[in-house]
């Protein structure tokens, strides 16, 4: 007998109490909730013999690329795996997708879900997963059309429809439709508060505009809903902590690194990424992180086995090593990465061309910075910057590199190019105070000093 969850979707329990809590797990998952796990245990409970509620935690960990949570997750799989054999084929080909992830294939699995949406344009879990890879895939266009194509078939009344409607909203703010993006972000949370992925989707309209006081503004607004119980929260200080750099306050930057960006607020991988990225871009403004960053890199202490693993993961885990200002360990770190991506046997994987293509170059290019080779620095980070949406990530985590490339011509001689990038930043955003800071440190524009 075929049973279905409370969207048509098919499923493999016969056990409307275990259905629930998986369903329950699902919204908490998409809410980007902390107790995810705690539903999923009750599905497991009431369910033993299901398949699907140790692959929605297999899921989770995998999310995070995160390497020391690798373990967990193909154990996880193991078990789901000995479960699978009476499941639905949607259920067989999440594991089918979950496995591509272990093996470093992202975009096969993202491949296995968009042909899940197709058949089932109502499963959450496909939508939410692919949403969450194309993310660390860098795939934009993905991000905005996927939801699109299924957003049609949910139910205004489902609870889960206003979690959709978030994912479309950061793809459509990820693809420079800004206007729109800030529009289906606000229809989401008018829906329900605690879309926490909209809340995040006007955070990046208001940065990538330049506007930074409706920007603090908003996450102000929206504080009760995301700064507690959820894992979003150190990414959304994270992104309070850029507007007050893109205001020039960084003291006041500084302040929110250490309250919520170090320590125990680190509880996963990307919060380490955007700690090492805060970091660095206050050391590019000239303030002394040294010892932050130390003790960033004693909680996270990247493990070279897993270097090359994930460019931008590797890139931010050596931006805390130069933030320590320990070239030595910088320099092994980048060699361990270039020998994983020279191995034959890491040809397979997603990661292998984008590392050697535009991770290794842009690691470098900073490496050559923190040496002091400005010029050098300039020159090998400009060739890679066009290649940089192929690490993954956001638009805004990675101006990281233009950032770094306008401290480069600020200390070399590459003016020109420095001015170039600037032209590029005003004609995108109104002129804000970093913006006048490298104006200021790299020389207006040719007719403005004409």
């Amino acid at each position: 007998m075929a049973f279905h969850d409370r969207r048509g979707v098919p499923c493999g329990s016969s056990s409307a109490a275990a259905r629930e809590a998986a369903d329950a797990a699902l919204r908490r998952m998409m809410a980007y909730d902390d107790d995810a796990a705690a539903a999923l245990d009750r599905a497991i409970d009431a369910d033993p013999s299901w398949a699907l509620p140790r692959l929605m935690k297999a899921g989770q960990l995998l999310g995070l690329c995160d390497p020391a949570r690798a373990g967990e997750a193909i154990r996880l799989l193991g078990a789901a795996r000995e479960r699978i054999d009476d499941a639905p084929a949607r259920e067989q080909a999440h594991l089918a997708a979950l496995q591509r992830i272990v093996e470093g294939r992202w975009s096969q699995a993202c491949a296995l879900w968009d042909q899940l949406l197709v058949e089932h344009p109502r499963d959450g879990l496909a939508l939410h997963w692919a949403h969450r890879f194309d993310f660390w895939r860098g795939d934009a266009m993905q991000q905005r059309a996927r939801p699109a194509r299924a957003l049609p078939e949910w139910s205004a009344d489902d609870p889960l429809q206003p979690f959709v409607l978030g994912l479309y909203a950061f793809g459509l703010e990820e693809c420079h439709e800004y206007a729109a993006a800030e529009d289906a972000a606000r229809q989401a949370l008018q829906a329900d508060a605690r879309v926490r992925w909209a809340i995040h989707a006007v955070a990046h309209v208001m940065e990538m505009r330049g506007r930074v006081d409706d920007g603090a503004a908003w996450l102000r607004q929206h504080q009760p809903q995301w700064a507690d119980g959820s894992e979003l929260a150190p990414h959304l200080w994270w992104h309070a902590a850029l507007l007050r750099i893109e205001a020039m306050d960084l003291a006041g930057a500084l302040r929110l690194a250490d309250s919520h960006l170090a320590g125990d607020a680190l509880r996963a991988a990307p919060d380490r990424f955007d700690a090492a990225a805060l970091l660095w871009r206050l050391q590019l403004l000239g303030v002394d992180v040294a010892a932050r960053c130390r003790a960033l890199l004693a909680d996270w202490q990247p493990d070279p086995d897993d270097a090359g693993q994930h460019a931008f993961g590797d890139l931010h885990a050596l931006l805390a090593m130069l933030g320590a200002d320990d070239l030595a360990a910088a320099e092994r770190w980048i060699a361990h990465c270039a020998a994983r991506v020279l191995a034959a046997t890491d040809a397979a994987r997603d990661n292998h061309a984008v590392a050697r293509e535009a991770g290794l170059p842009l690691m470098r290019g900073m490496l050559a910075l923190a040496r002091g080779q400005a010029d050098a620095a300039a020159e090998q980070l400009y060739a890679a910057r066009s290649l940089a949406p192929r690490l993954g990530g956001s638009c805004a985590q990675r101006e990281l590199v233009d950032q770094t490339l306008l401290a480069a011509a600020a200390q070399g001689s590459a003016r020109r190019l420095g001015r170039a990038l600037l032209n590029e930043r005003c004609m995108a955003r109104p002129a804000t105070a970093l913006t006048r800071h490298w104006i200021a440190h790299i020389g207006p524009p040719e007719e403005a000093r004409a």
